[in-house]
């Protein structure tokens, strides 16, 4: 990391750390970890990182390296720290709605 930039995943919104083929993203508030490690190795996709970011506890807290999260928590659950980590689901626009079904089937206006 350089210098005077913030820590990944540190303060920023979830939108914007999205990219196109996140299905979630992972917001750590680097305050409360604890660096211990438990999310980086519990999560599939490898998007946690140890940073250099020593916060005001003396610890080297974890970074989300801002793409690939697949949403799906682990990392939340095994985080020891509440309110450490935060996962979100990505809002991808909804599926246009099936037709409701009649019963009728595919049957022409005849019944064949």
């Amino acid at each position: 990391m350089t210098g005077s930039s913030p820590p990944i995943g540190c303060g920023s919104r979830a939108e914007s750390n999205m990219s196109s083929n996140s299905r979630g993203d992972v917001v750590i508030n680097q305050q409360l970890c604890k660096g211990c490690s438990l999310c980086t190795v519990a999560c599939a996709p490898g998007v946690l990182a140890q940073s250099n970011f020593l916060n005001r506890q003396g610890y080297y807290a974890i970074a989300y390296t801002g793409s690939g999260c697949t949403g799906c928590g682990v990392c939340f659950y095994v985080c020891p720290e509440p309110g450490a980590i935060t996962v979100r689901k990505r809002k991808d626009t909804p599926a246009p709605a099936a037709k409701p079904d009649t019963g009728a089937g595919d049957r022409d206006a005849a019944g064949n």
